[in-house]
C-alpha cells in the first residue's frame, strides 16, 4: 500500500474520532464528450435547447476561459482526474489510447488520481460513462479509485447497443463485462441517481462523463448501428443520410444530454443534498466542426477557431460551470483556468490532504468563494508535433513549421498573426514551453513502456 493510503487513512480515522467528519461536501464532476464552447443556450447557442444546464449556469459561476487539457478524450481526463500534465504519463496520453494497439496498458496504476485520495478520506466513490484511459482490467476506474463503475472502458461506443469500434461488447459493471439495454446517457443518469439515493448520508465523489456527443452520432430517436463481432474502423459515425448535415442528431444527442443534467439537479433536491453539493459541468474537448471529406455541420465552437484535435482554441476552449447553492455567488468569470485545476481545487473544498503529491494545478476555491485572482501563470499543450503556451492574453500556437503569436484580448478567433511583431515574447514563450517539454518528457521516464 503507499505511504500516501496510509497517511490519510490514520488522518481519517483521527480526524472521525475527533469529531470532525460531519457535513463534508459531495462533488458530482460531469464531464461532457466532445461538446462545443458554442453548444450550449448560455455559451450562444440559438440552435440546442439547454434549459437545465442554462439553469445551472444561471445559478452558479460561468467561465468563459476554460481549458480543457487536450483537444481529445484521453489526455484531458487524465490531466483531469490527476492533477497533472497528461504529458508526464509519457507520449501515449498526448492523443487517444487506442483499443487496437494500445489495449494492453492505460493510465499507469501508480498514478493517484483524485478519486482514490476521496476514497482514502471516507468518501463513497461512483464514476458512471467513458473511461477512455484503459480498456480492460487492471486499467479500469476500480483499480484508480472508484468503489463502482457501470460504462464503457473504450473511447466510443454505439449509444444503444454499446458495441465499440472493433465489435466488442463494451458495457462494464466494475471489472466485469455486464451489457444492459439501453440509451447510454439514460444508462448513465439511471446508475448516477441510484448512487445518490443509497450515499445520501454519507460524503460522496459521483463522476459521470458522458460518451455524448460523441459520434456515433445518434441521438435518443436514431437506429441502433453496431452489431458484435464486426469492424467499424471505416464505419463509426453512425447512420447519418445527410453526412452534410450532421446538426440534427447532435442537437437531439445535446438535448438528451441536457435532460441527464437536470435529472441529477432534480436528484440532489429531491434528496435535500443540493446544498452541500458542488457540482461542476464541463467538456473534455471542443467539438467537430467537420470530419474528413464528408461529414459536415457538426458541432459548434461559437467564434473559436479550429475544433477538436487542434490546438486552436476551438480545440480546448470549453464550457465550465461550478454550481453550489449558498456557497458559490452567481456570475461569470473570465479567469483563466484550465482541467489540471479540479484535483487541487476538490482537494481543497473537502479538505483532504495530499501529502508529497506533485501537481500541475492550481487550487481555484478562492475564487469560486470569494472572487479571488487567480495566480499568474503559463499554461500548456502539446499534442504530438503541436503545441501552445498561453501566458495572460498571449498565446502561442507552434508546429514544426513554426510558431504563431496570438492576442486573444483582442482577437479570439485568433486571426491577426503577431509573431513577426513580437519577435522577443515569441523567444520568451518558445523557452518556457521548451523547459516545460524537458521537465514533463524527464517524469514520463518513470513510467515503464
Amino acid at each position: 500500500m503507499r505511504d500516501w493510503v496510509l497517511f490519510i487513512s490514520v488522518w481519517l480515522w483521527t480526524s472521525v474520532a475527533m469529531g470532525v467528519d460531519q457535513g463534508r461536501p459531495n462533488i458530482v464532476l460531469i464531464v461532457a464528450d466532445d461538446l462545443g464552447y458554442g453548444d450550449l443556450g448560455c455559451y450562444g447557442s440559438e440552435v440546442n435547447r439547454t434549459p437545465n444546464i442554462d439553469r445551472l449556469a444561471a445559478r452558479g459561476l460561468l467561465f468563459t476561459d476554460f481549458h480543457s487539457n487536450g483537444s481529445m478524450c484521453t489526455p484531458t481526463r487524465a490531466a483531469m482526474l490527476t492533477g497533472l500534465y497528461q504529458n508526464r504519463f509519457g507520449r501515449k496520453f498526448e492523443s487517444a489510447i487506442s483499443g487496437q494497439f494500445n489495449r494492453d496498458h492505460g493510465l499507469p496504476l501508480e498514478a493517484v488520481t483524485i478519486a482514490e485520495v476521496l476514497q482514502a478520506q471516507g468518501y463513497a466513490t461512483g464514476m458512471f460513462g467513458k473511461w477512455h484511459l484503459g480498456y480492460i482490467p487492471p486499467w479500469l476506474p476500480p483499480n484508480q479509485g472508484f468503489d463502482e463503475f457501470r460504462g464503457l472502458g473504450a473511447g466510443d461506443g454505439d449509444h444503444h447497443t454499446h458495441i465499440d469500434r472493433w465489435g466488442r461488447e463494451d458495457w462494464w459493471n466494475g471489472d466485469e463485462v455486464e451489457m444492459e439495454g439501453g440509451y447510454t446517457a439514460d444508462l448513465l443518469t439511471k446508475h448516477s441517481v441510484d448512487f445518490l439515493e443509497r450515499h445520501r448520508d454519507e460524503p460522496f465523489f459521483l463522476y459521470i462523463p458522458h460518451l455524448a456527443i460523441h459520434f456515433p452520432w445518434q441521438g435518443p430517436d436514431d437506429p441502433p448501428h453496431r452489431e458484435k463481432g464486426k469492424d467499424y474502423n471505416e464505419d463509426k459515425w453512425g447512420i447519418i443520410k445527410q453526412p452534410k448535415n450532421v446538426a440534427p442528431h447532435v442537437q437531439a444527442m445535446v438535448e438528451n444530454l441536457d435532460d441527464s443534467v437536470g435529472r441529477i439537479i432534480a436528484a440532489l433536491e429531491r434528496l435535500n443534498l443540493d446544498e452541500n453539493t458542488l457540482v461542476i459541468f464541463t467538456s473534455d474537448n471542443g467539438g467537430y466542426i467537420n470530419y474528413g471529406k464528408d461529414f459536415k455541420n457538426i458541432s459548434s465552437n461559437g467564434v473559436l477557431r479550429g475544433q477538436k484535435t487542434m490546438i486552436y482554441e476551438g480545440g480546448h476552449r470549453v464550457p465550465m460551470i461550478f454550481h453550489w447553492p449558498g456557497k458559490i455567488e452567481a456570475g461569470e468569470t473570465d479567469a483563466t483556468s484550465m482541467s489540471i485545476d479540479l484535483f487541487p481545487t476538490f482537494a481543497s473544498i473537502t479538505g483532504t490532504p495530499v501529502p508529497e503529491l506533485k501537481q500541475d494545478g492550481t487550487d481555484v476555491s478562492g475564487l469560486l468563494f470569494s472572487g479571488a485572482t487567480l495566480p499568474s501563470r503559463m499554461l500548456f499543450w502539446r499534442e504530438g508535433e503541436d503545441w501552445a503556451v498561453r501566458n495572460g492574453p498571449w498565446k502561442l500556437d507552434g508546429n514544426r513549421r513554426g510558431a504563431e503569436l496570438y492576442n486573444l484580448d483582442d482577437d479570439l478567433s485568433e486571426t491577426n498573426e503577431l509573431s513577426t511583431k513580437y519577435p522577443k515574447r515569441v523567444k520568451e514563450m518558445t523557452a518556457a514551453w521548451e523547459k516545460w517539454a524537458a521537465d514533463v518528457d524527464a517524469s514520463a521516464k518513470s513510467y515503464v513502456e
